[in-house]
């Protein structure tokens, strides 16, 4: 019975984790003002979160770069018009990062 019960929770855990990641990146794009310059399927001032998720699809190290990118800010990677540092934490750059890559 241990066999099957303790993959059965694992699985539900993940499941719950992945759900409360969403929740957390969505109340984030809100209080954070992302959607003033970014959209999820169009090219706003800066690009939509499906072009940087297709942008970076099955890069290694892709979570940490679009994490630096939030919080630090880029210049150049999709046009002349820079992308200002955001006033976030790691954590909260990292559930937006994970968020935005899993728009494929």
């Amino acid at each position: 019975m241990k066999k099957v019960l303790i993959p059965l929770f694992s699985v539900a855990a993940l499941f719950a984790f992945q759900n409360a990641s969403a929740a957390d990146a969505e109340s984030l794009l809100k209080t954070k003002a992302c959607l003033a310059c970014h959209s999820v399927d169009n090219k706003l001032v800066g690009p939509s979160y499906k072009e940087v998720a297709a942008k970076h699809a099955g890069e290694e190290g892709a979570v940490a770069t679009v994490a630096d990118h939030i919080k630090n800010g880029s210049s150049g990677v999709y046009g002349p018009i820079p992308m200002p540092p955001n006033a976030v934490t790691e954590e909260e750059a990292t559930i937006l990062a994970e968020w935005v890559l899993s728009l494929q």
